[in-house]
């Protein structure tokens, strides 16, 4: 890991799943407004080495990048404490990370489980936990990604459901506990972009005909609304939806 120095006053933000779609939008954007930025990742690290490389020929060294398996609570807080030796300050944490994949009642597993559960919301939880003293420090803030569908469940995407349930619900309790310093708030995206598992053009259109909208949304509407969130400070413990109004529509699908 490579620790860097910041200019005074510079702000951090570390972002979770940010080396491919939307977290890498989220980066790429928080760069862009001067923020040092944490790249994280799992399995993508070729992806992550390529998105830093680019930041930081473009300022040097004002990016970098950190792998963990945030289902593994011990890599988690390592994931937090190299996080903050990085730049040795943190104003935003993005907690955008997530599997999502169908697990039907009858074929789901506790590796499903583990999965889903740990990249979702436990993952969030213990990364929040172990850099809660650094926002405290910088009056920062937390973005948890959750998702249209807790209030719509999705067929057989029951654990995903729960998984960002529990995650709408950590934001707020955490908004509450972690008051007056730290403001958490939680954007919902509806189909930003078309899943990475395949889907046939029968299912893309069934998709789109329940997006009042009528089409997809981009990852510069998620980024629009974290950069708001991020500046509008006295808004906290709120779940904003990014979703065409599909969350408000009589037909939703995955």
């Amino acid at each position: 890991m490579t620790q860097h120095s910041t200019s005074a006053g510079q702000p951090v933000a570390l972002v979770t799943g940010s080396a491919k779609r939307i977290g890498k939008t989220l980066i790429t954007r928080l760069h862009a407004q001067g923020y040092a930025v944490i790249v994280h990742y799992h399995h993508s690290a070729d992806a992550a080495d390529t998105l830093v490389t680019s930041l930081n020929d473009t300022r040097s060294g004002s990016a970098t990048a950190l792998q963990a398996d945030l289902s593994d609570p011990q890599a988690v807080k390592r994931l937090g404490q190299d996080a903050l030796r990085c730049f040795g300050r943190l104003d935003v944490l993005i907690n955008n990370a997530s599997a999502f994949y169908p697990t039907p009642l009858n074929e789901a597993s506790p590796d499903d489980w583990h999965s889903l559960m740990g990249s979702n919301v436990q993952g969030a939880y213990f990364l929040t936990q172990a850099v809660a003293g650094a926002l405290n420090k910088t009056e920062g803030v937390i973005i948890n990604m959750v998702d249209m569908h807790i209030d719509r469940p999705l067929p057989e995407h029951s654990l995903y459901c729960m998984a960002k349930s529990a995650l709408a619900s950590l934001t707020r309790s955490l908004a509450t506990e972690l008051a007056p310093d730290v403001r958490v708030n939680g954007i919902g995206p509806g189909a930003i972009l078309w899943p990475e598992r395949d889907m046939d053009e029968d299912d893309r259109q069934a998709m789109l005909a329940g997006i009042p909208l009528n089409r997809l949304g981009s990852p510069d509407d998620i980024a629009d609304t974290a950069l708001f969130l991020i500046k509008a400070r006295y808004i906290t413990g709120q779940i904003i939806y990014v979703d065409g109004g599909r969350s408000i529509h009589a037909v939703a699908s995955a």
